[in-house]
């Protein structure tokens, strides 16, 4: 079966020669009206119901108003306060009922819209789960949590903002200037064309102050996707940022430069639209309408165009016409920053699954054959190329070679996380594309240095491995993987509950409970990369143990840095630069005197120095 498969951590963007473009990284754009309504046709009837009690509310509130200007009127021209009490309580009346309307609406919208929130949330959660669940894994690897993170939260909470608050908030304030206008245009047209050019120069103003809002919002929220993606990697690689430096390095030289872009992009937008930001506030002041509205008013009274008493709606309706473009305003640029978030989430959405076939096949057995396989991330340069090789079952193969030689690119080719350009990988002599994705990861166990636990008991995590398999399958495979008598000792053994981190196992501990998953699934292809990296010795002889009872008769790929540890291996694969340079045993790949005896000996030095 051949010895050990240690081999130490490597570089693997190197190894891979990873492209940026796989990632598929797009600049943020913003969904066009009718597409964000297609998206949002689930609680499309929430939405009209919510748009229609906020308007409802707003009709209902322009009645105090109303009352303050008639009861004004009233008075006005009454002889007495007695002759106008009357006219005075209905009118209080009026404006206590259209307030209390006005609440009893607002709140039901309020409700109606956090219904359709929590409804629409709930269902673009799902669709994202699911269409991540149908993703190539590779996709993963390149695009890194950054983009999957802004989805599930940075671009819900912006969708968030538009069913709760956006939405309610641009039909309120767009249903009160309609009726406040129109009702100064019953009272006198010509002073309300004047009270209203004041709020239109200040929207033009306005408009030319967010001309350039698409462009710089896509720049911000791109640089804010690459601060995520530099955070989450900061986070994950905290150990080794803080071992060498801490301030240094190329993490956080990628964090700065996200943080610089971003800053960048925000004074680069304020810079834009500052003097016309300016004129703006200044026209949409009530101060400011106020003195127009009373200069042009006292004018046409004075030239007997208007009565005293219709001067009065202009003073208490017309001027607080400003305070509805706020959050006209507000809810505009939260509809706006929705459709930007609504963009990114259904580019994710229309992101083309891994294929599946129509119809399935069955592998016959577990031999693997690689065909002519080449592979190129960008569809430029060839990361690998023409490989041919078999693997029989019962055996073991190792793939070895320089850094950057394709050896991870070629192992992840079999579990279909990225599909080949070129030729063929067959299992039991079918096409792994034309095999179920169920099917193809279910016949292969994958143990990598990086052990990913999820935040749940430690039974539950072995039985992963085997989602229906009983507790005595699980203990049996950590005894299998000698992990057992570790989870003993655990507070509350099998159930403890672990993180992401492992809660408390040491490295050793962890890789040896991956091992117990993979024994437990009974796959019979075992993909070993990096299995023992970065262990100690103790460790590494345990988890070596554990990875020879999970090896017994499977087909097995390991990739191997140290070559001491593949010496037995049945088959060596030499790669070099993406091509298959030499294959062989240890032995007859030494007397070749070849890269692999090369590399043998400069191992040899290098342990001997």
């Amino acid at each position: 079966m051949g010895g050990q498969y240690n081999n130490p951590k490597k570089n693997r963007s190197t190894d891979d020669n990873r492209s940026g473009n796989l990632a598929g990284e797009e600049a943020p754009r913003m969904l066009p009206i009718s597409d964000t309504f297609r998206m949002l046709r689930p609680i499309q009837i929430h939405l009209i119901t919510c748009a229609f009690l906020t308007g409802a509310s707003a009709v209902a509130g322009f009645a105090p108003y109303l009352a303050i200007v008639e009861i004004a009127r009233a008075l006005f021209v009454a002889a007495n306060a007695a002759e106008a009490a009357s006219t005075v309580w209905i009118w209080v009346g009026i404006g206590a009922a259209g307030a209390a309307l006005r609440l009893i609406m607002l709140g039901l919208s309020t409700h109606v819209g956090h219904n359709a929130d929590a409804e629409m949330l709930h269902h673009l959660r799902g669709q994202i789960v699911k269409r991540l669940g149908v993703l190539p894994l590779g996709w993963f690897r390149a695009a890194g949590s950054g983009q999957v993170k802004k989805a599930m939260t940075d671009d819900l909470e912006a969708m968030h903002e538009l069913f709760a608050h956006a939405l309610g908030a641009v039909v309120g304030a767009a249903v009160s200037l309609a009726v406040g206008f129109t009702y100064l245009m019953l009272v006198d047209w010509r002073m309300a064309l004047i009270t209203l050019a004041v709020p239109v120069l200040a929207a033009i103003t306005y408009k030319m102050a967010m001309r350039s809002l698409p462009a710089h919002m896509s720049r911000l929220l791109t640089a804010e996707g690459r601060i995520s993606s530099a955070s989450v990697e900061y986070v994950d690689g905290i150990n080794v940022v803080k071992t060498f430096g801490g301030t240094k390095g190329r993490i956080l030289a990628r964090f700065d430069e996200a943080m610089n872009e971003h800053t960048e992009a925000y004074r680069a937008w304020v810079a834009g639209h500052r003097n016309s930001s300016a004129m703006n506030r200044v026209l949409g002041s009530e101060m400011v309408l106020l003195g127009v509205v009373l200069s042009a008013g006292l004018a046409f009274v004075s030239a007997g165009w208007l009565a005293v008493a219709d001067l009065l709606p202009f003073l208490v309706v017309g001027v607080g016409l400003p305070t509805a473009f706020g959050p006209l305003i507000h809810g505009s640029q939260g509809v706006r920053m929705a459709r930007m978030a609504a963009g990114h989430i259904g580019s994710l959405l229309s992101r083309e699954p891994l294929p599946e076939p129509s119809e399935p096949r069955q592998p016959r057995d577990n031999r693997i054959a690689h065909e002519k396989v080449s592979f190129s991330y960008d569809g430029l340069t060839q990361v690998v190329s023409e490989i041919e090789a078999e693997c029989k079952p019962g055996t073991v193969t190792a793939l070895v070679g320089p850094s950057g030689a394709g050896k991870s690119t070629l192992a992840s080719l079999l579990p279909r996380f990225y599909d080949v350009t070129g030729g063929a990988i067959r299992i039991g002599g079918a096409d792994v594309r034309e095999i179920g994705s169920k099917t193809l990861l279910s016949s292969m166990s994958l143990v990598f240095q990086e052990v990913m636990l999820l935040r749940d008991t430690v039974k539950e995590n072995i039985r992963i491995g085997r989602p229906e398999a009983t507790d005595e399958a699980i203990y049996e495979a950590a005894k299998a993987a000698q992990i057992h008598e570790v989870i003993e000792r655990l507070p509350n053994g099998y159930d403890t509950m672990l993180e992401s981190g492992g809660g408390g196992l040491s490295g050793g501990e962890r890789q040896r409970l991956t091992i117990a998953r993979a024994i437990l699934s009974g796959a019979g292809i075992v993909v070993l990369d990096e299995a023992t990296a970065s262990l100690d010795p103790d460790s590494e002889a345990a988890v070596q143990d554990a990875l020879a009872e999970l090896t017994a008769g499977k087909t097995v790929i390991v990739i191997a840095h140290r070559l001491h540890t593949i010496k037995s291996a049945d088959q060596i694969l030499v790669l070099d630069g993406g091509r298959l340079a030499e294959r062989g045993k240890h032995e007859e790949l030494l007397a070749e005197g070849g890269l692999y005896a090369r590399m043998w000996e400069a191992q040899k030095r290098g342990e001997s120095a």
